[in-house]
């Protein structure tokens, strides 16, 4: 069984735009052409690869296509760049998506995806999510390469340590005055309202819990967005984790207090592909040497 390289690329322009309309106007193409060539690969492997949902979604083996569909693109543009000397070999830049937590984007990651936009025809589409569930974007073929907090190596990925983001439990001082007048501990904790990012954000929860409280039961804002998440600790919405990047300037000049407790360390890991992409390799060069100047030390492996 072969699976013909112009409909999984087909394939992969459908995921990428979100429906068959979307993915024929990249493809400068009918949406019945892009539906009749899905039909045919489905047709040709025996097994439906996207459930028509908008945006459209693969099934496992759609995500496998999907997954060759990429490396093809990535070697492909290694392959045009090694006959020019260059990237001005390709016609077009190489998309390349790429997984990574809010934290890091919000702070140090983007400028190394702009010193190699640079130096490479290339452009990114960053799949935000929370740290612990970056490396799912991997095992799915969604993104290449991914900030993680996972230290084992996903399936078919080579891992390398970025660093350690600290966070440090923060308020306002007029936050504290009312809520924890006596001091910031489990129990005043236990009832004082707090941020978080979202549903799955659990580093307050994680602290409470190092305190010795319930995480599950004070009352909680829900702020989705990481410059916005500082914001409203800030505002004095409520207690929160802030890394150094977004606390250092105000807890130095007493807008922020530091409620105690320890600090919570998240070891942060760069995964991808294992394909040997000059491309890429350049990309986890770029990203690996700004996490070095932005973070505290690689965790000891």
């Amino acid at each position: 069984m072969q699976i013909p390289l112009d409909l999984a690329r087909t394939l992969a322009a459908v995921v990428d735009a979100g429906t068959l309309e979307a993915a024929a106007a990249e493809l400068s193409i009918t949406p019945s052409a892009v539906s009749q060539r899905l039909k045919q690969l489905e047709q040709r492997l025996g097994r439906v690869l996207v459930v028509r949902s908008k945006p459209v979604r693969t099934t496992e083996a759609g995500a496998a296509v999907v997954r060759l569909a990429r490396q093809l693109a990535l070697l492909e543009h290694d392959a045009l760049a090694a006959f020019g000397g260059d990237d001005a070999a390709s016609a077009r830049p190489t998309t390349v998506p790429l997984a990574v937590n809010a934290d890091s984007l919000g702070t140090w990651f983007l400028p190394a995806l702009a010193r190699i936009a640079e130096r490479h025809r290339v452009v990114f589409d960053l799949h935000r999510d929370d740290q612990d569930f970056t490396a799912e974007l991997l095992e799915s073929g969604t993104v290449m390469g991914a900030v993680t907090s996972r230290a084992a190596a996903v399936a078919g990925c080579v891992v390398r340590p970025l660093g350690v983001m600290r966070y440090t439990a923060v308020a306002t001082p007029g936050w504290v005055a009312r809520w924890c007048p006596e001091g910031a501990d489990a129990a005043a904790l236990a009832d004082a309202p707090r941020v978080d990012f979202d549903r799955r954000d659990d580093l307050q929860g994680e602290y409470l819990r190092l305190l010795g409280t319930d995480a599950a039961e004070p009352p909680r804002h829900y702020v989705p967005a990481s410059n916005d998440f500082a914001t409203a600790v800030k505002l004095g919405l409520g207690w929160g984790l802030l890394p150094g990047f977004q606390s250092d300037d105000e807890l130095a000049d007493g807008r922020l207090v530091a409620l105690g407790g320890p600090p919570i360390d998240v070891p942060l890991y760069w995964q991808q592909w294992n394909l040997g992409s000059p491309l890429l390799d350049a990309i986890a060069e770029g990203i690996t040497a700004e996490a070095r100047r932005a973070l505290r030390r690689p965790p000891v492996e």
